[in-house]
């Protein structure tokens, strides 16, 4: 009897997670030559990252009839991917050395944070004014599920599935099947399509009405040796390489996520902490890289004011091109990981949100924009319901169909915005951890969110309300 002998390397052990990072470079390289060869594509400004993880939708849909590959993209190795691309995204732009000089001011700044923890209160909202009377009056929807509109919209594909995970595993405890991590997933990727493509159209509409002027100055972003080579930065013939070095430092502060929170678990938390806090520690991956990126960028800029540190580690060139690569990493793979198969039901629901969570999301913005940028009104407009429906890098998309050269202080307000708009928007992620424990937490939740919604806008139109008042 003759026996098949499988060497140790060519077992599925060894190839099944380089297949996967293979399946999505494949569709990243054919999501951008679609990209850059259908002009519908290329007006609509839809990331090459989307269009590849539809791709590969559609070919998992088809793929294991056809060829009987049935692993071959793997639903739980693509959700791996997207949570850590997340995180390991949010540390590599931690650790740059911002240089940038605001001209919007401080204060233009929190005004920028709280517009987007605004937009996420809204989102939540809107949510669940549409999950709640649906699960009430009998529909198949879990009552909290409103609450992932934000974390697609807002947040993008890690945290959607991120909470995605946490939302399935309150359902389950409580015998409701809810497909947490795919709707929440879907929701993300049609945020995406629905920033960049009535982005588009909004766009369109201002300049046929003479409000915009949409620029033909289409500039070639060709990289100076100033934007790679540093002041006292190490050589690139140094024993190690730059970018090894760039990367070592990102995964070394990403591993001291996991560090912080598995001292975290290990701790006596009682039932509130295993139940509750630790999957939110855990959720939170991005919040506590990036925290920790900001402690070992001021350890380096320490340790180099002591004279302990005479070159700089750290390029702020190849921290953006490793968070771009995260960033695509992860939209593909989240958009990839999507299994509509679990969506019987769910159509209506998930309609009904991104449908609303987009009027409100741009009614909410615009009103905003309107008021505290008052001298570019549009440019922050697009900037912001760019980033709030995708990701900062579709903002700054549409930001240079009308402002090409950054000239107004919209592009400093949404990279700067981020501290302001974290320490804003915290205790609202809390309580969406909170909400899926209980219909009636679910509630609290909702009012709770009103409450702040109203002390914010009291913030935003401070200026507004008390001039009426005098």
């Amino acid at each position: 009897m003759n026996v098949l002998i499988v060497p140790f390397f060519a077992t599925k052990e060894v190839w099944g997670i380089m297949i996967q990072f293979s399946v999505i470079a494949i569709g990243l390289l054919m999501g951008n030559i679609l990209r850059t060869k259908v002009p519908f594509l290329q007006k609509s400004f839809i990331p090459s990252a989307l269009i590849g993880g539809v791709l590969l939708l559609i070919f998992k849909a088809i793929h294991t009839n056809l060829f009987g590959w049935e692993d071959l993209i793997d639903k739980t190795s693509m959700e791996v991917i997207t949570y850590h691309a997340l995180g390991l995204g949010f540390v590599a732009l931690a650790l740059k050395n911002n240089k940038v000089e605001s001209r919007s001011g401080t204060m233009k700044v929190i005004e920028t944070g709280a517009l987007t923890a605004g937009t996420y209160i809204v989102q939540g909202i809107v949510g669940l004014l549409i999950t709640i009377p649906l699960f009430y009056f009998g529909k198949n929807i879990f009552y909290a599920a409103g609450l992932l509109l934000p974390m697609g919209y807002g947040q993008g594909p890690g945290q959607a599935l991120n909470f995605g995970a946490i939302f399935m595993d309150r359902a389950s405890e409580q015998e409701f099947v809810f497909p947490g991590k795919d709707f929440g997933l879907s929701i993300a990727a049609m945020g995406f399509v629905i920033g960049c493509v009535i982005g588009v159209i909004y766009l369109n509409i201002l300049k046929k009405k003479g409000k915009i002027k949409i620029s033909d100055i289409k500039e070639k972003q060709a990289n100076k040796l100033s934007d790679y080579e540093g002041k006292n930065e190490i050589p690139d013939t140094e024993s190690v390489d730059k970018l090894s070095l760039q990367i070592c430092l990102v995964l070394f502060t990403y591993f001291l996520v996991f560090v912080f929170n598995n001292w975290l678990q290990s701790l006596p938390l009682g039932e509130f902490g295993e139940k509750t806090l630790m999957p939110l520690m855990w959720g939170f991956n991005f919040l506590f890289g990036t925290l920790f990126g900001i402690m070992i960028k001021g350890i380096m800029k320490g340790l180099k004011r002591a004279k302990l540190m005479n070159r700089e580690y750290i390029n702020n060139y190849l921290l953006n091109r490793i968070s771009g690569f995260f960033f695509d990493i992860m939209i593909l793979a989240g958009t990839a990981a999507i299994n509509f198969s679990e969506f019987k039901g769910l159509a209506l629901p998930y309609i009904l949100i991104c449908v609303f969570g987009a009027i409100a999301t741009f009614w909410f913005v615009f009103k905003v924009c309107k008021h505290i940028y008052p001298n570019y009104v549009y440019e922050g407009f697009f900037s912001m319901f760019g980033m709030l429906t995708g990701t900062a890098s579709n903002g700054m998309i549409l930001l240079r169909e009308i402002d090409p050269k950054f000239e107004t202080p919209a592009a400093n307000n949404l990279v700067l915005q981020s501290l302001p708009a974290v320490a804003l928007g915290f205790p609202v992620l809390l309580l969406i951890g909170f909400a899926p424990q209980g219909f009636t937490q679910t509630l609290i939740t909702l009012g709770v969110l009103v409450v702040v919604f109203i002390i914010l806008n009291l913030f935003l139109f401070r200026t507004k309300i008390f001039r009426k008042r005098h």
